[in-house]
């Protein structure tokens, strides 16, 4: 498979209040296949965020490289493509969300594309869609829900056609009802229309569905593999200040009080399964 996104020893300083050189990441490198559903966990300060700023040229390396699509993001020339090819959807999505009705609002990034009005109103249409939010499309996006509003930013990322879903904590500020909505569409997007998505949370149940998990810790990748890979190595994820999964987390203590599981457990389905066999 054809990565879209590729990281190769990748450094970012910044300069701390104190005016000294902090090294927010250090040597990272990573490629990110075109169709997969990659998940990046760690939690405050670990560089995770900082990471997925570089996929979309919202920052640039201070030492290596990230190409996106091929293009070199510290190319200033590249940065349109690059937007085009990465959409990003932040934590908050009132700070995404630019009019005050809800297909306006999803229209206003084609219309910088410059996309011809017919072609927006497909787009805006098919958008409202994916995201299950056609009904609402005439509403202010005041009146709708936290979990609505960010399905709503997602949507005019969509309507821009990326090929990769940059989400940088969405489901942070939502509660447990608006998180599951954001995780449906999210995942759907992904099997169903083929989009790369790179989730950035601190959630571990979040990752659960993912192709590839990995967990920064102080500007480096600590661990990689798929969930199940990565999720059983409990002992190592506590060191590092993270929980896991709480199917998870009761697999490792049942197995500590002597029964006999396999450490990768990561859903209650696989749980009950297990549990009925003994």
């Amino acid at each position: 498979m054809d990565k879209i996104i590729e990281i190769k020893d990748l450094i970012y300083e910044y300069k701390s209040d104190e005016n000294e050189n902090v090294q927010a990441l250090k040597k990272v490198s990573l490629g990110v296949r075109q169709g997969e559903f990659l998940v990046v966990i760690g939690h405050n300060g670990s560089g995770k965020s900082t990471m997925a700023k570089h996929m979309n040229a919202l920052l640039l390396p201070s030492g290596g490289k990230v190409y996106v699509n091929g293009l070199d993001t510290s190319d200033e020339k590249n940065v349109w493509s690059i937007r085009q090819t990465a959409g990003m959807v932040f934590q908050n999505p009132d700070n995404q969300i630019v009019a005050t009705i809800v297909e306006e609002d999803i229209a206003f990034g084609p219309e910088n594309l410059g996309v011809p009005p017919k072609e927006i109103r497909i787009r805006v249409d098919e958008a409202l869609q994916s995201v299950g939010m056609s009904e609402h499309r005439r509403k202010g996006p005041h009146l709708l829900s936290g979990g609505q509003k960010q399905r709503i930013a997602i949507a005019g990322i969509i309507a821009m056609r990326p090929k990769c879903i940059i989400l940088d904590e969405p489901t942070a500020m939502l509660d447990p009802s608006g998180r599951k909505e954001v995780l449906e569409t999210i995942r759907r997007l992904n099997k169903d229309e083929g989009i790369t998505v790179v989730h950035i949370t601190h959630f571990m149940d979040e990752a659960v569905n993912a192709d590839r998990v990995i967990v920064m810790e102080e500007g480096n990748m600590v661990l990689e593999g798929n969930p199940k890979e990565v999720f059983a190595q409990v002992d190592i994820l506590k060191k590092l200040g993270l929980d896991v999964p709480q199917v998870t987390e009761l697999t490792s203590k049942l197995i500590g009080d002597g029964i006999d599981l396999p450490k990768d457990i990561l859903t209650v389905d696989e749980m009950v399964m297990h549990l009925c066999q003994l």
